[in-house]
């Protein structure tokens, strides 16, 4: 019997699949009141600026891979981050890091972190029409960073965590719930574990800071109307393209006449102003054309959502005959063949996937599973070991190379990793088989 069997049931390693970006963090310290960048008053924030920037570094990282990593466009990137960077520069916190990029990730969507690391996938930017209500998507992520939203919602989820288990590590926060539901195993829609979620009140202080900036920086004010135009559409006619959005960032119609209002009233004087669609379009021209088939990998993250993993696998044929270079639907593609358990067909795909975009550490973890699966061990062990160069610090990954160490014979080599493992976590099925494994050798009592 293989390791693999003797230690993880498939839905165990369905669930590593799912939650493997994510890390363990370190919480920071109550910080006490502090001043409100946006409107000059004290609030109380779980954090200082210092730690929003430090959390921001070790959590935008494993968002970003979630979604498959930045676009491979570098003109796109550069273009995105050309227009964050001016507003970011017109905002009430111009000296914070901020960073821009559009993410490979097929459903609609934007976030920020508490630092100023932004992101929009490319579901939401093949809906936009014109530069303006880009610049109104941004507009909006900077408002929640200069109002501390992210560094609010964000503190409230680790000292709920601290509450709960007394521990210094956020294991909910980090994606480690350890959900049956495949929801948090496959589907993009269940990519949202690392992100803030904001109250209808968050909501309407970014939109009116995203109006702002945008304007300040010479943009038509209908840009903001036209963003949740196409927002509230998306909604009626593809529900599961935008549920973590709207999980993560309350709509309704009620802002969308909000923004009618104030472009008729406080912003009348910009009617005028341009929306650059020209430039736009000609920008994202490359990414457009694949509209069809970015849809279309939506549809097949609902599917595997709700494990009609078949369909899915259709879907996603379709798809890679169109994009057949689409890192991201190599890698979604991966994960469909291991859960089809077609553990040789998933490292297929993610081999594909990993020579494509080298960089981006997800097709590595499929291939690293699927190979301890396989029982090819020293080619587990690679992946595995090259995920945790490209994504530091995931105890998971430490406990797989302890089992790949071990079908190598390697022993002591797997002893360390199995040490490393319960140093940090202390219970469950596998710390408590690699206390046991190091109790049989006799490197513990």
């Amino acid at each position: 019997m293989s390791i693999a069997k003797k230690i993880l049931t498939r839905r165990q390693l369905l669930r590593f699949l799912g939650t493997g970006t994510a890390s363990y963090l370190s919480l920071p310290l109550l910080s006490g009141c502090a001043v409100d960048p946006v409107t000059g008053k004290n609030q109380f924030m779980i954090m200082s600026e210092s730690e929003e920037i430090s959390l921001d570094k070790k959590q935008s990282p494993l968002q970003f891979s979630t979604d498959y990593g930045p676009l491979q466009d570098q003109q796109l990137n550069q273009y995105i981050t050309r227009i964050g960077q001016e507003l970011a520069s017109r905002s009430h916190r111009p000296h914070m890091p901020f960073t821009f990029r559009g993410v490979n990730a097929s459903y609609i969507n934007a976030y920020a972190f508490p630092g100023g690391s932004i992101a929009v996938t490319r579901g939401i930017l093949v809906e936009l029409e014109n530069e303006a209500e880009l610049a109104a998507l941004l507009g909006h992520e900077i408002g929640h960073v200069c109002a501390r939203h992210t560094a609010e919602q964000s503190g409230k989820g680790m000292l709920t965590s601290l509450l709960l288990t007394g521990a210094s590590v956020a294991t909910s926060a980090a994606g480690y719930g350890g959900a049956a539901d495949l929801v948090q195993s496959f589907g993009q829609l269940g990519a949202g574990a690392l992100l803030a979620h904001y109250s209808r009140d968050n909501e309407r202080e970014a939109d009116a800071l995203g109006m702002e900036y945008m304007t300040r920086t010479g943009y038509n004010p209908s840009g903001m109307i036209g963003l949740m135009e196409i927002l509230l559409q998306n909604n009626k006619h593809k529900p599961s393209a935008v549920e973590v959005m709207f999980s993560t960032h309350p709509m309704s119609d009620e802002r969308l006449a909000w923004a009618k209002k104030a472009a008729e009233e406080k912003y009348s004087q910009l009617h005028a102003a341009p929306v650059h669609r020209e430039r736009f379009m000609d920008m994202t021209a490359s990414l457009r054309k694949n509209k069809a088939a970015i849809s279309l990998m939506q549809k097949g993250a609902t599917d595997m959502a709700k494990g009609k993993y078949d369909s899915a696998e259709q879907k996603l044929q379709k798809v890679l005959q169109q994009m057949p270079d689409d890192y991201a639907a190599l890698v979604m593609m991966g994960k469909c063949q291991f859960a089809l358990k077609n553990t040789k067909k998933a490292a297929h795909y993610s081999q594909r996937a990993a020579q494509i975009y080298p960089q981006e550490a997800q097709a590595h973890l499929i291939i690293g599973v699927s190979e301890i699966v396989n029982q090819r061990y020293d080619q587990a062990y690679h992946h595995l070991s090259t995920f945790d160069n490209l994504l530091p610090g995931n105890p998971e990954i430490t406990f797989f190379q302890g089992v790949a160490k071990e079908g190598m014979g390697s022993r002591q080599d797997a002893a360390k990793y199995y040490m490393g493992y319960i140093q940090r976590i202390k219970q469950g099925e596998k710390a408590q088989y690699a206390y046991n494994r190091l109790k049989t050798w006799g490197y513990t009592k």
